[in-house]
């Protein structure tokens, strides 16, 4: 691995966990302050957390990205669509069939749709 692959790893990480703090805490705000049913919750803030993630991997994370195509930038949103299909799925499963409460369920989705983010939004912004 060269170093700039490492830092760029590294700058995604970051971007990563405040994308989840902003993801996490509307997720809350909206379910406990507002009523909002979770499902519909983890829906408004990933993808809310998805155009701000874009913003910061197109900025920070990703040497080179600043000249997105429109092409590159229907896939980046594209993958985040179905990131948010994947999510929800994830949020649904761990909560309704495992029974898991739904921020517990949220780290475990985090987890599989930050791999899923990783590989395809890379390929996306890189072009």
């Amino acid at each position: 691995m060269t170093h700039e692959r490492l830092m760029e790893i590294i700058r995604f990480c970051f971007v990563g966990g405040v994308s989840f703090l902003m993801d996490y805490s509307l997720l809350y705000a909206l379910t406990e302050f507002a009523g909002v049913y979770y499902l519909y919750s983890s829906a408004i803030s990933f993808s809310v957390t998805v155009v701000f993630n874009y913003w910061l991997c197109v900025i920070y994370v990703f040497k080179g990205a600043k000249k997105q195509t429109p092409r590159q930038a229907i896939i980046f949103f594209t993958t985040g669509a179905i990131g948010l299909v994947l999510n929800q799925f994830c949020m649904w499963f761990f909560v309704a069939i495992i029974e898991l409460h739904y921020l517990i369920a949220k780290l475990g989705a985090t987890v599989i749709v930050t791999i899923w983010n990783y590989i395809t939004k890379r390929k996306a912004v890189r072009g």
